[in-house]
């Protein structure tokens, strides 16, 4: 029986907080179905997920989404709603926190945006990345959804009229009603403090963080556990690489300088939907094939290097904006993903960004991913079915990881005495 719903507005942020509860032994699945039956609940899985894909839509349809899919779980019987935030705050924060409670009904909704361990802090109200305001950082000038400001009642009441009230050091003065409640923290001992105390007080049916906050409720709620098995390596290793982080971006030139071959596709290789079915398409991926086989690690990267106007350029003339570009290269990756992994059944992939990784699931056809285990901060090993057969996937945040992340996964997945642990 579902216990609780975590609602995350991005694939790789919903495996990344699903993931939290895998590898404390906790049973978890990923879907993409907004329109999740919840009569019929998974019996075996006590936290489901499911990935909205609203970061990128209006205000208002977020809104719609996410309030339609908490009151339906409420009234099925779901003890606890989370809502995943993005740690930097980008999306639909406010209407999204809005909607869950509004749902819910409840007079205030718990929110914990900070992640220590990934040195995303929050000190009165106000959100650093690795001490600096959020606004400020790469998440200032992110392409898609930048960030504006590093205060979060701000943030919050960009798209909604919600009152916000700031906890600092678990106090405040006003508390008013219908309002979200932020909560400041800067360790982990800081975030089990406030889950501590909102489980004595009975406020945990709905709350709100990002994956921080999240790794604190299995205990909190009294979650069962399960044995936790190990998955093997894998014969190749296929990096997908969709984001334009610059954190990634670093990720990528330094796997290039130690030695890992990169593809970078080309605007048309990007943009027009046709282009695998064409002759040169057709070419194109059976020389990515043939590379692939001789290099056993491969990158391919959907940045452009040169003219990095060149993508934006060539959207112009095929009439794309901002998102329509997002939306077709992730499409356009997600097939050379799909047919170099039907040519290579011993690879594992790696999958950088959520409308990445959607486009390739959505190219499979698969809607359920079950997160195993963390083989780095944000960097999560899951498994799916297809076609009856069990295969690995790996899934990056695009703004987590070490610059030697690639080169050290790379090393590891493809020595099978490394193996790497997983719940599965």
């Amino acid at each position: 029986m579902v216990k609780l719903l975590i609602i995350a507005d991005d694939f790789t942020g919903a495996l990344d907080t699903g993931v939290q509860f895998a590898i404390q032994g906790i049973g978890a699945k990923v879907l993409t179905d907004i329109g999740y039956d919840f009569s019929g609940m998974d019996e075996d899985a006590e936290v489901l997920v499911i990935n909205t894909e609203t970061r990128h839509t209006s205000p208002k349809e977020a809104y719609r989404i996410v309030r339609d899919l908490s009151e339906r779980a409420l009234g099925a019987g779901v003890a606890h709603i989370y809502k995943k935030t993005d740690s930097a705050m980008r999306g639909n924060v406010g209407s999204e926190l809005r909607a869950v409670l509004d749902a819910s009904k409840q007079s205030e909704l718990p929110f914990v945006p900070a992640f220590p361990e990934m040195n995303r802090t929050t000190d009165e109200g106000n959100l650093y990345i690795d001490g600096i305001p959020v606004n400020e950082s790469v998440f200032g000038s992110d392409p898609f959804s930048p960030v504006a400001s590093a205060h979060i009642p701000v943030i919050i009441q960009e798209n909604t009229d919600v009152k916000v009230s700031i906890f600092n050091k678990l106090k405040n003065l006003i508390r008013p009603n219908k309002h979200i409640c932020v909560y400041d923290a800067a360790t982990d001992d800081d975030l089990q403090e406030i889950a501590d105390k909102l489980k004595d007080e009975n406020r945990l049916t709905i709350s709100a963080g990002c994956a921080g906050f999240a790794k604190v409720l299995p205990e909190t709620l009294g979650l069962a556990t399960k044995e936790i098995q190990k998955v093997e390596g894998a014969g190749r290793f296929l990096i997908a690489c969709g984001s334009v982080n610059p954190i990634t971006k670093r990720q990528i030139e330094h796997a290039v300088q130690n030695g890992i071959k990169r593809v970078n596709l080309t605007p048309p290789q990007k943009l027009d939907g046709n282009y695998f079915s064409t002759e040169e398409g057709e070419a194109f991926l059976e020389e990515l094939k043939t590379l692939y086989a001789e290099e056993k690690v491969l990158i391919i990267d959907t940045n452009d290097v040169g003219d990095l106007d060149a993508t934006k350029s060539y959207a112009g003339e095929k009439g794309y904006d901002i998102n329509g570009i997002r939306e077709q290269i992730s499409k356009n990756l997600g097939h050379a993903v799909k047919l170099l992994l039907d040519a290579a059944e011993d690879s594992i992939v790696l999958i950088t960004g959520g409308d990445s990784l959607l486009g390739y699931m959505k190219q499979i056809g698969c809607e359920e991913i079950i997160p195993l285990y963390e083989l780095a901060p944000g960097t999560v090993l899951s498994y799916y079915i297809n076609e009856g057969k069990k295969r690995h996937i790996i899934s990056k945040s695009g703004g987590f990881g070490r610059e030697d992340l690639l080169v050290s996964l790379a090393s590891n997945l493809l020595t099978k005495e490394n193996e790497v642990e997983g719940n599965g």
